[in-house]
């Protein structure tokens, strides 16, 4: 027994580590749309292509990653995947040094093949790495470090991209391009080399060994959970995506004052909340004892402070930040430590925040449109865990192939909010989250009840 857990937290540490991965090169990715708008001067629409290059992906691959790995296993799909990464943070210096837009989104496009492997080999791993009944915890945890890495993103993104690029351009005779050309890259090249190494000792370490092949009582396709769980996901990321972006964009356009660098720096607060929320959901969702959940709670509390001050720079912000942590803990109480209730609680949250950040003041907008990440934060590992619950171990990877495909939504409704923004203004765009939001809800309480 004791062997068993070590082997678990040993396959729990890797995949930690997989999640903070691929979270730090999607929100990199995501908040790099502004500064490409801002370099090849285009519209809210075009702007967008960047993340639809990224999610577009999982939609070209996922389904055949999911495959790939039933036949090479998990541990290869993971290096698979990180040697993708890796190949496409390299290409970012040619298409720089061009500088060429649609070379930009070529190497986009490998490196999110890249985060699709392993997406699609870490999901089910970490459901497969213990009970059932406690997958949802286990991938709360999980995507609570990869938050981590979607806060830190934007931070690293406004000073080595969007700053460096200002002061390249200020005190030099080059254009907006020229000085991308010699910032942009810089970043990547650390992504690539730290992937690569971590590939290496990943092939080289004995994780534990999930079985991908096993007898399917019958096709994926047919149990509707499954698929009503991929419209979930679909829904779900195309509303994280889209209000993140849009809000980097709404904030500057509601207080002109506010440079691109700066901009870029809050949007972190949007990711450090749905940081905030997943790690409530680890313990929330779980088995741990009900002491120690107020420990981490209280130690969850800190963290919000710090990151709310930190960011902000006033410990008044921190505390602001505090409060809105708390709320999102009660709210997690409504859902009763059920995955399904929890989910259905906190998509009408996210729904009434992104009706509310349309019409508050120009003051509020980021307190009231970062607050969404607090309630996006348990969304998509409670819905995959809802979406594959019942499953045998061998139709995992097949469902999550098909799951992880609809993350496409990352790609459609981004561009979808970019041609509303453009036609009748940012913040009108806002309204289609809030359709998301309604799907999700019903697939909490009706989709994801097994047929």
């Amino acid at each position: 027994m004791t062997q068993q857990k070590n082997t678990q937290a040993i396959g729990m540490a890797f995949m930690g580590m997989i999640f903070f991965i691929f979270g730090f090169v999607t929100t990199f990715n995501i908040t790099l749309a502004d500064k490409f708008k801002a370099v090849f001067d285009l519209s809210n629409f075009e702007a967008q292509l960047v993340n639809g290059a990224f999610f577009f992906t999982y939609f070209v691959l996922s389904f055949a990653s999911g495959s790939i790995i039933k036949k090479i296993g998990y541990k290869s799909g993971v290096i698979l995947g990180l040697i993708l990464v890796a190949l496409g943070s390299f290409l970012f210096f040619p298409a720089a040094r061009v500088p060429s837009f649609p070379f930009f989104l070529i190497a986009i496009f490998i490196m999110a093949a890249g985060v699709v492997f392993l997406q699609v080999a870490a999901n089910p791993y970490v459901t497969a790495l213990g009970p059932s009944e406690t997958a949802s915890g286990r991938l709360n945890l999980t995507q609570a470090l990869n938050s981590i890495a979607t806060t830190i993103a934007p931070i690293v993104a406004s000073v080595f991209v969007f700053k460096a690029v200002a002061e390249s351009a200020l005190n030099s005779a080059l254009s907006p391009a020229q000085a991308a050309a010699q910032s942009v890259p810089v970043p990547f090249l650390v992504i690539g080399i730290l992937v690569l190494i971590i590939a290496v000792v990943i092939y080289v370490l004995k994780l534990p060994v999930i079985p991908t092949l096993g007898e399917q009582k019958k096709s994926v396709w047919k149990h509707p959970h499954v698929i009503l769980g991929a419209l979930g996901i679909f829904f779900y990321v195309g509303a994280e995506v889209g209000s993140a972006a849009l809000i980097q964009r709404y904030v500057q356009v509601a207080n002109p004052t506010i440079d691109i660098a700066t901009a870029a720096k809050m949007i972190a607060m949007y990711w450090g909340g749905a940081m905030i929320g997943r790690f409530f959901g680890s313990f929330m969702l779980s088995n741990v004892e009900k002491s120690k959940k107020y420990l981490y709670t209280l130690l969850i509390l800190l963290l919000a402070f710090f990151v709310g001050w930190y960011i902000r720079g006033k410990y008044t912000d921190g505390l602001i930040f505090v409060g809105i942590s708390i709320a999102n803990y009660l709210a997690m109480q409504l859902g009763r430590g059920k995955a399904n209730k929890t989910l259905a609680v906190f998509a009408v949250i996210a729904a009434i925040l992104a009706l509310a950040t349309m019409t508050v003041p120009a003051n509020l907008i980021l307190w009231v449109g970062c607050s969404i990440g607090f309630f996006n934060s348990v969304m998509f590992p409670n819905i995959f865990a809802l979406g594959v619950d019942g499953l045998d171990k061998g139709e995992l990877s097949t469902a999550s192939g098909i799951i992880n495909t609809l993350i496409v939504g990352g790609a459609v409704i981004p561009v979808l909010m970019g041609i509303v923004a453009d036609g009748f203004g940012v913040k009108f765009a806002f309204i289609l989250p809030v359709i998301c939001y309604a799907y999700i809800v019903f697939f909490a309480l009706v989709g994801s009840k097994h047929k």
